[in-house]
């Protein structure tokens, strides 16, 4: 028998959950993209999205998925023959790095493994030592998503800042904005990157690059990027078509603009990010608990590092994909897949998996889809410490209970 009939919950680091409200707000005729509503709504985005970034520089949407928003920030501020310090926690900062390299510059990349995060004084060190000043750039991933790793980007720009270096610094934020506390301006970041599908709760398919004035000062004092990575048009149009450089992307639009608005809504940013954060830490005290008996461990051991809308575990292969299988098959959850820890075709590829807490996700939902690792465990007949689930409801009572009443 299978218990999986109903709304199946996709429990991954991204997509996420969608909200109904967002999924109804595509749900409409296509409007005049030459005037009207959509041009005044893409106005109050604009607005929002530098609200949620914590800037007050510009931002420019893209029709892409978040490798095109890298492709995007790389074209505009990193020239042929450049060199790029890329500081790598995962296989994401190592996929920016490539385009990086496609475009012509010179990455530079320093590995901090896959289980903690970039070490700051390394990177001053680094830094130091590079007195003709030939690296132009420190690209960085605010959180992950593969890995569960959140380095902080205030500690890299005072890296850069100690060394008093002038590179610019690059953020991948894709999984990071909208879940935990940012603030672009105030922790010195030059280029942010993100993405429609995480934080932001709307389908994939919206690239976004925020950029301040020294970012802008390098994009105008170098070769120009080819028109439709240029993001210039895009934050000064002559017309509306250029925001998009050609036509908008009408429907994901009015998804972002009512996802923006729940975001901004909830008791304020910071509301959401409490909540990202006090939903991580059930997840937490639910795997402590597994662990007791060595079956299941952090990917990273420094509660302090791990992302807020993802953890990454690590089993004895093949327990982490049966695990998943069984999940998928009979109780109707999906986790992430281990990615990017090993090759598919490498028998580690089955230690590992995720369990994505982002976006439009709240307490019961964290708590299914625990009580169902729960009845996975005790299926498979995998060793485990007892109480998990009583663990991440005590933390999530404590949570409310500490929360400020509106």
């Amino acid at each position: 028998m299978t218990l999986s009939h109903g709304r199946h919950y996709l429990a991954i680091p991204g997509p996420s959950v969608i909200p109904d409200s967002v999924l109804s707000a595509m749900h409409r005729p296509a409007p005049n993209i030459y005037e009207g509503e959509l041009i005044s709504l893409t106005g109050r985005i604009l607005s929002d999205l530098k609200r949620v970034a914590g800037t007050t520089g510009d931002v420019a949407i893209y029709i892409a998925n978040g490798h095109g928003a890298w492709e995007a920030a790389a074209a505009n501020v990193i020239a042929p023959g450049d060199e790029v310090l890329v500081l790598a926690t995962g296989p994401f900062a190592l996929g920016w790095a490539e385009i990086v390299r496609r475009l012509g510059g010179r990455p530079r990349i320093v590995d901090f493994g896959r289980q903690g995060p970039i070490d700051a004084e390394r990177v001053k060190d680094i830094l130091a030592r590079d007195r003709d000043r030939a690296i132009r750039a420190v690209m960085m991933v605010h959180v992950d998503t593969a890995t569960s790793i959140r380095s902080e980007p205030a500690r890299v720009r005072a890296a850069i800042d100690a060394a008093g270096h002038p590179a610019l610094l690059l953020v991948d934020g894709i999984a990071s904005v909208g879940i935990e506390a940012l603030h672009m301006d105030a922790e010195g970041i030059d280029v942010l990157v993100g993405a429609s599908q995480k934080g932001l709760m709307t389908p994939p398919g919206l690239g976004l690059v925020w950029f301040g004035e020294r970012a802008e000062e390098k994009r105008s004092n170098g070769p120009a990027p080819s028109a439709y990575w240029d993001w210039r048009p895009r934050t000064r149009p002559e017309a509306y078509y250029q925001h998009f450089c050609g036509t908008a992307p009408t429907h994901h639009l009015f998804a972002l603009a009512e996802a923006l608005r729940l975001l901004l809504e909830e008791q304020g940013l910071e509301a959401a990010w409490a909540r990202h954060a006090a939903l991580a830490r059930a997840v937490w005290a639910a795997v402590d608990c597994w662990d007791e008996a060595g079956a299941i461990a952090f990917n990273v051991p420094d509660a302090a590092a791990r992302a807020h809308g993802v953890t990454a575990l690590r089993m004895a292969p093949p327990f982490a994909t049966r695990l998943r299988e069984w999940l998928a098959d009979n109780v109707g959850v999906t986790l992430g897949i281990g990615l990017g820890m090993a090759a598919p075709d490498d028998p580690a590829w089955h230690g590992f998996f995720r369990i994505g807490h982002m976006g439009h996700v709240n307490a019961h939902m964290v708590l299914g889809v625990l009580g169902a690792i729960e009845a996975a465990l005790a299926a498979l007949g995998i060793d485990r410490g007892e109480g998990a689930v009583a663990a991440a409801a005590k933390v999530i009572a404590e949570a409310v209970e500490a929360a400020p009443t509106s």
